[in-house]
């Protein structure tokens, strides 16, 4: 079970990221460009709380979350983990509580080890355990936890389905007992009906064991099911955070507000009152950004001071945070 006691300070949040930067150099023709996938995002997430990442493909979300874990080199920024910012020099020691379950299960995992190798990688690596009997029973108590029999133990990622292998991805990260899991897409691969399974399956760990959670997602529905509270990105920059019922009733930033009314709602009375808000224009290319705010190119709201300031995110009270000049 996760120790929540690990800081002294419980009210601490367990991760705060600030001012997170990654840009990645990109040549174009004989120029060298600069692409700012991630671009000065800070936020926290509590212990045993699920923040749920959200925003259009290309946004930066997978990015955030794989810089958090270095799996990325930071640009700029600071990540603290329980009080202690996150390193290179001690990132090893890090990585025993924090992991990640990877978008693809059909390429995160080893074609060439079994089931039982797998899971038993995190136990190799950090050397959780004294003999190969304590290592067999650990991985069988982990498979068990995530629906699966141990007489899959000894089979390849490939004879499972894709529900399956997520969950041999999952028990992979739950190996070395983490207080934090960055969940990238985790269910996007999946058919809708292993969605609900898997999903469900992450809140029940969660109950179980305390961990906390990074939920990157398209689907609003799912993450206004499983998160406490929702960021919601654009093109490298959070827009809005806010508790996750507040978030999807009354979201502020014209961006969330264009996401939301697109979700499907199974109640057609619902669906015919309600206005879609189609926004007009591209994306920008994150190669030549719009000066000021990025957003103001497909926003109706749009004044000057957009486009010669970019908004910071600012408290419109009970922590609903949107980065907006004028809402």
């Amino acid at each position: 079970m996760a120790d929540l006691t690990k800081n002294t300070n419980i009210d601490e949040p367990l991760v705060k990221v600030e001012h997170l930067k990654e840009y990645f150099p990109v040549r174009s023709g004989f120029k060298k460009l600069t692409l700012k996938a991630v671009d000065d995002v800070s936020f926290t997430v509590g212990r045993g709380e699920t923040l749920g990442l959200v925003g259009e493909s290309g946004c930066g979300k997978t990015t955030v979350g794989r810089t958090l874990l270095q799996l990325y080199k930071p640009t700029d920024g600071k990540v603290f983990f329980d009080g202690e910012e996150i390193t290179q020099k001690n990132i090893n020691q890090m990585r025993k509580r924090m992991q990640m379950v990877f978008q693809d299960p059909y390429s995160s995992l080893n074609p060439r080890m079994t089931v039982e190798d797998i899971i038993g990688e995190p136990l190799d690596v950090h050397k959780l355990y004294s003999n190969r009997k304590e290592r067999r029973e650990k991985i069988l108590d982990l498979m068990k936890l995530v629906g699966l029999n141990a007489e899959h133990a000894t089979r390849y990622a490939h004879e499972f389905s894709g529900g399956q292998r997520q969950r041999i991805g999952i028990a992979r990260a739950l190996a070395v007992n983490p207080d934090f899991i960055v969940c990238d897409e985790p269910v996007s691969a999946l058919d809708v009906s292993i969605q609900a399974q898997v999903v469900n399956m992450f809140e029940e760990l969660q109950d179980k064991l305390g961990v906390a959670y990074l939920f990157i997602a398209h689907d609003l529905l799912v993450v206004r099911h499983i998160s406490d509270r929702i960021a919601v990105m654009y093109l490298g920059k959070i827009v809005e955070i806010a508790d996750s019922d507040e978030l999807c009733d009354s979201p502020v930033h014209p961006y969330s507000q264009s996401l939301l009314s697109a979700v499907p709602i199974p109640d057609p009375k619902v669906t015919r009152a309600r206005k879609r808000i189609v926004l007009e224009g591209d994306v920008p290319s994150p190669l030549n950004m719009p000066s000021g705010c990025a957003f103001r190119t497909r926003c109706k709201y749009a004044t000057e001071q957009c486009a010669k300031e970019c908004p910071t995110l600012t408290d419109r009270g009970n922590g609903h945070m949107v980065a907006c000049f004028n809402k």
